[in-house]
């Protein structure tokens, strides 16, 4: 029904530019409609991968196009090489020298990894990486998305750095969460009531162990906070892409 509401002759979609969770990948794909997600910077004019047609992994942003190279450095960068790599920064020699070195390789400043067919994955921003007490290294980003597939979690933030564990703040699904309250027959009159509430805060709970069964011990979210409100671009929270600007919140709920 769905490949018939879009006209019945689309082959497939692609996808770029924000990570494409699983679920709406294989949601698609069980409709008939393969998505195909792919990779790559302005600076690499800008595609490094993409998912072929005939073996497309969902999970993954596909296998670099022929003629470009791609390695994983030793801290996890995803780095690439060839002739789809910009000049430079315009005027910005200093700019363009911390991006690409003296081997060619420009520095996506994205974290991944390459598996035995070649297919690359990304896990996060190099720059969004925690880094515990104990000195492991924690991809917020593949765990954030991994939590928002819960029905009750809209939005979530991860901090750690320097920090025994992880923990979170949490904007819930409110419309949701207030029918989980309804048929559980909780009274609650206002958003905070409702983040307040224990039951709130427990449901969350054990969503987030539901959804780190496959997690280590040092990446599983001890602790949290459910706030009454969703980040915003009005308040500075979220990017113009919508991507959420982590020092932004953390500062601003640090005494939290």
């Amino acid at each position: 029904k769905l490949k018939e509401r879009t006209g019945g002759r689309i082959r497939f979609f692609v996808s770029g530019g924000a990570p494409l969770t699983k679920e709406i990948g294989e949601f698609f794909a069980y409709a008939g409609i393969t998505i195909l997600e792919g990779y790559g910077l302005t600076e690499t004019s800008p595609v490094i991968a993409a998912n072929p047609l005939e073996d497309c992994r969902i999970g993954t942003v596909g296998k670099p196009i022929p003629g470009i190279e791609v390695k994983i450095a030793e801290d996890g960068e995803i780095c690439t090489r060839g002739p789809h790599i910009m000049k430079g920064y315009y005027n910005n020699l200093e700019a363009t020298k911390e991006v690409i070195d003296d081997d060619g390789w420009l520095h996506t400043g994205d974290i991944g990894f390459i598996d035995d067919d070649g297919y690359v994955t990304i896990t996060d921003r190099k720059k969004n990486l925690i880094v515990t007490s104990g000195g492991k290294n924690i991809a917020p980003q593949m765990i954030e998305n991994l939590m928002a597939t819960s029905r009750y979690i809209e939005q979530i933030v991860m901090f750690g750095d320097l920090r025994q564990f992880p923990s979170a703040l949490i904007v819930p699904s409110f419309e949701n969460l207030e029918d989980y309250f309804k048929a559980e027959n909780i009274p609650f009159s206002s958003r905070k009531e409702l983040v307040d509430h224990p039951a709130a805060y427990q449901l969350i709970e054990s969503e987030i162990k539901r959804l780190s069964v496959d997690l280590s011990n040092y990446e599983i979210i001890k602790k949290f906070i459910v706030l009454e409100h969703e980040f915003t671009q009005e308040n500075d929270e979220l990017t113009p892409t919508l991507k959420v600007k982590r020092n932004v919140v953390e500062k601003k709920y640090a005494k939290e």
